[in-house]
């Protein structure tokens, strides 16, 4: 749009009300017009205000169209102003002057698309309001353009350029080419594109404002470089500090990347209200940052492709030392996720930086470090470098050519790729005083996975059982295939590391002869973490089962558990919901698994050698006449600290709220099971036998738990021991060695006190 010559008096003209009503006065100095509503529409054969003059709208905090029926572009030099809010619809275009001044005490719009009356006066509920056209006109900013207490937008089909200031303090500031846009009210982005027009949205100017979106879809972006433009993202106390750059569409359902962003050379920042640091996300075929100075909590890339040149490189290692996480997904321009193998990075030139700030680098196919670059960190920041990340095994492969240099520093660096690809180490320099932090179940610094996505690569880790690997994000519902004998035997045990990555594989049906579980043995060196086995189930007929292990030998941490297990033929059989027997340790885990067996029967584990600590089980176990049922071990050689049950506990010979034989171990735990046994039963509200130590901070519910003490048979615990319900939901009632304050182990809870990591506090 080139600059429009308006006279220095020029106003608006032909106004008059066609929904609401008020009044339109004229003098010397401009324009007054007041609307006695709350929404009001004018419609004006033109609107434009010459460089002296002023226009005032006072609709309280009411909105008011301007709608230009005329053929003249709406060119405003002078000011424009109102109480409330703005919108001024002219499909010849919209265009604020270097001189131009627009303020509101609400929202302001410019569009060239066009809103239906009853839709402007009755905003739904539901679905936004609509905006289209077919105008091919410009929005263009060059003057000042502020809201004191709404949002900034700016709409076309064709193209919007700010190259002047938009101030939206407490609101949204959003740019937007699109042929048909929908907005919303709300604390996040309000306008969203239904239909794509090729459009170009421009800034070279200054936008600050709670939120800031830019879309183009399936159009260009540019964020211009020479630091003259600048996106202030401010956040207020309802409102989190987020700027998105968008050139996306979607087809069909599938949202492609047909637009493009050049970001080169820009200053962005997304900050929160309390100073802390928000969010800067950037999408499109295309992602061009190298020259942005980025200023952010997060930053997240998406793009067709993606690769680090020099001037991208540096950018990304200076916005991460400035404290900004940064993702790149590289998800193909085609919209197919890497199915059809599109989707690469290539990282050709160095990326370091210093402080805690994380990298993750996510390609829907392959992803490359050349051997002039090195990819390095001094303090704690982690990297995360992923092949195949929506798991088609499309032969995605992690090729380092390059160096990777964390000899300085405490964080951590993770490889993945596709089983059916490739990995190439290159050159990897690591910590040497490197320790992992608890509870985290990590061996090394640096670590490398082949990805699990469907039952054949479950089945493959067989074929390597000292390797790595991780659960993908496909392929982890398992209903209608067939049953699955385990990982690792008694004689060929499963030694590596088996990351679940936080995901949740379900129905699984498990089935062995021998030690049953996704797991039959784990060994010594083995390591199991991060996941929940959903709705799993076990049938065995052999000598120990357990959804994820039948035997561990090893260390299993964060994991649990829900299902059903059956073993009813074998009185010698050991079933625990998350592993039959556990010569290892187990920590930070859960099962909630109903059991019925005539064996040994736990909650979490059937027998116990090892060491549980900070876990828990939730679920009904049945027993038969000669079964030894706990509710969180159904017998314990072991120690078991920081644990508890809360099982509806039916049958059994010997039955426990928390362990049904104890001859090692229990410290800081606690039962709330329900013991229902038989008349000949032995049974008690910690043990149904106790030989072993039981310390003087282990509780049990002497008011609903079925037991008349605290241990059936053996070395009997205090009675001081026994709580009722109402003392269980009592921090105070479990001493001073339970620690409950900020950092401690445990939370109030119900029935009883919960874990802090499970709480998320």
């Amino acid at each position: 749009m080139t600059h429009v010559a308006y006279a220095a008096g020029t106003l608006p003209q032909g106004g008059h009300f066609v929904a609401g009503s008020g009044s339109i006065t004229q003098n010397d100095a401009g324009m007054s017009i007041t609307q006695a509503g709350s929404r009001g529409i004018i419609e004006w054969n033109s609107f434009s205000i010459g460089s002296s003059r002023t226009v005032s709208i006072n609709n309280g905090t009411g909105a008011t169209l301007n709608r230009v029926t005329g053929n003249d572009v709406s060119a405003i030099y002078g000011t424009l102003k109102g109480t409330g809010s703005i919108y001024l619809v002219n499909p010849h275009g919209v265009l604020i002057g270097p001189g131009g001044v627009v303020s509101t005490g609400g929202r302001f719009v410019a569009s060239t698309l066009d809103v239906a009356n009853d839709v402007f006066l009755n905003p739904p509920v539901f679905g936004g309001s609509a905006y289209t056209g077919s105008s091919t006109a410009d929005v263009v900013n060059l003057g000042k353009i502020s809201s004191s207490g709404g949002d900034v937008f700016l709409i076309s089909a064709s193209k919007v350029t700010n190259a002047g200031t938009i101030d939206a303090p407490n609101g949204n500031a959003e740019l937007v080419a699109g042929r048909q846009v929908r907005l919303f009210d709300g604390n996040f982005q309000q306008v969203f594109v239904d239909m794509g027009s090729g459009g170009t949205v421009t800034n070279s100017g200054t936008v600050q404002a709670a939120i800031i979106d830019v879309q183009a879809a399936d159009g260009n972006i540019f964020a211009l470089a020479g630091h003259s433009g600048a996106l202030r993202a401010t956040g207020t106390a309802t409102r989190d500090g987020h700027v998105w750059l968008v050139a996306n569409t979607t087809v069909n359902g599938v949202v492609v990347n047909s637009g493009n962003v050049d970001a080169r050379g820009a200053q962005i920042s997304a900050r929160n209200a309390d100073g802390s640091g928000g969010t800067l996300d950037m999408s499109g075929k295309d992602v061009k940052v190298g020259g942005a100075d980025v200023r952010a909590k997060a930053w997240n890339i998406t793009a067709g492709d993606f690769t680090a040149d020099v001037p991208t490189a540096n950018t990304l290692g200076a916005s991460l030392s400035n404290g900004a996480s940064i993702s790149v997904l590289a998800n193909g321009a085609d919209g197919k996720l890497g199915a059809t193998g599109e989707g690469d990075i290539a990282i050709e030139a160095s990326v370091r930086w210093h402080g805690a700030s994380s990298l993750t680098l996510d390609a829907a196919h392959s992803l490359t470090i050349a051997p002039q670059a090195t990819i390095a960190n001094r303090g704690t920041g982690s990297l995360t470098l992923s092949a195949d990340t929506y798991g088609f095994d499309n032969g995605g492969s992690l090729t380092n050519q390059g160096t990777i240099d964390w000899s300085r520093s405490m964080g951590i660096v993770s490889g993945l790729y596709d089983m059916n690809g490739s990995y190439t180490p290159g050159t990897v320099y690591t910590n040497v005083t490197w320790h992992p932090a608890p509870f985290t179940g990590l061996v090394t610094q640096f670590t490398a996975y082949q990805l699990v996505n469907s039952m054949t690569d479950l089945s493959a880790v067989n074929n390597n059982l000292s390797g790595n690997y991780a659960l993908g994000s496909r392929g982890l519902e398992f209903a209608g295939a067939p049953e699955f004998g385990g990982i690792g035997t008694a004689a060929n045990p499963f030694t590596g590391q088996f990351d679940g990555m936080g995901h949740l594989p379900a129905d699984l049906r498990l089935s062995s002869t021998a030690d049953t579980g996704l797991f039959g043995v784990i060994g010594k060196s083995g390591v199991v973490r991060n996941f929940t086995l959903a709705d799993g189930t076990a049938t065995s007929s052999g000598e120990t089962v357990g959804l994820l292990a039948g035997i561990n030998y090893g260390y299993m941490v964060n994991v649990g558990a829900t299902g059903a297990i059956g073993a009813p033929g074998n009185t010698s059989t050991v079933a625990g919901g998350l592993v039959g027997e556990n010569f290892g340790r187990i920590e930070r885990s859960w099962a909630g698994v109903n059991i019925i067996g005539v064996g040994q029967i736990g909650g979490l584990v059937g027998l116990n050698d090892g060491h549980i600590d900070q876990s828990f089980a939730i679920a009904p176990a049945s027993g038969g006449a000669q079964s030894t049922v706990g509710g969180l071990v159904g017998t314990n050689h072991g120690a078991i600290t920081r644990s508890y049950a809360y099982e509806f506990l039916n049958g059994g010979a010997t039955v426990g709220g928390l362990v049904g034989i104890n001859t090692g171990f229990i410290r800081e735990s606690y039962a709330a099971s329900r013991l229902t046994a038989g008349a000949n039963s032995t049974t008690g509200g910690i043990a149904g036998t106790n030989s072993g130590r039981i310390a003087a901070n282990v509780f049990w519910n002497s008011q609903s738990s079925g037991a008349a003490a605290g241990v059936g048979s053996g070395t009997a615990v205090a009675s001081s021991s026994g709580l009722t319900d109402t003392q269980l939901l009592e921090p105070a009632s479990f001493g001073p060695t339970w620690d409950f304050s900020a950092n401690g182990t445990w939370v109030a809870g119900y029935p009883g006190p919960q874990l802090r990591w499970l709480a998320g506090h």
